[in-house]
């Protein structure tokens, strides 16, 4: 019922709303079907550059300009997760880390934290 109320009374943020949930439906399909993701893809940039939101505009040229890395990404089902994970991790350490007196402690502190190394200790 919300929904029907801003389609009739916003219907731009309507718009923009359909337009995040198609960039959501291409991500969805990239699971199941890449050939499908793709022609999505597609039909999503077109409606997009419709659109007259600029946002929507913006990102859609910033979609065609990364199709190839996009289309590789949904192909194979990669991504930078992770890697950014562990980047947010060892910025953390680096923070916990201020007040050692050498970058040997920090290294020693990430090997353990993330190197998946689990010393047994000698109370437990």
């Amino acid at each position: 019922a919300k929904l029907a109320w801003i389609a009739k009374t916003h219907p731009r943020l309507h718009r923009a709303w359909a337009l995040k949930e198609g960039l959501r439906l291409v991500f969805t399909l990239a699971k199941t079907s890449p050939t499908a993701a793709v022609e999505a893809l597609d039909r999503w940039i077109g409606w997009a550059r419709r659109s007259r939101i600029d946002v929507f505009v913006d990102l859609q040229r910033r979609v065609v300009r990364h199709r190839d890395a996009i289309l590789a990404s949904i192909e194979h089902g990669l991504s930078n997760g992770r890697i950014e994970s562990v980047n947010a991790k060892i910025r953390l350490i680096t923070r916990m880390a201020f007040g050692f007196h050498s970058a040997d402690a920090l290294i020693a502190l990430a090997m353990l934290s993330l190197g998946g190394h689990r010393p047994q200790l000698p109370t437990r």
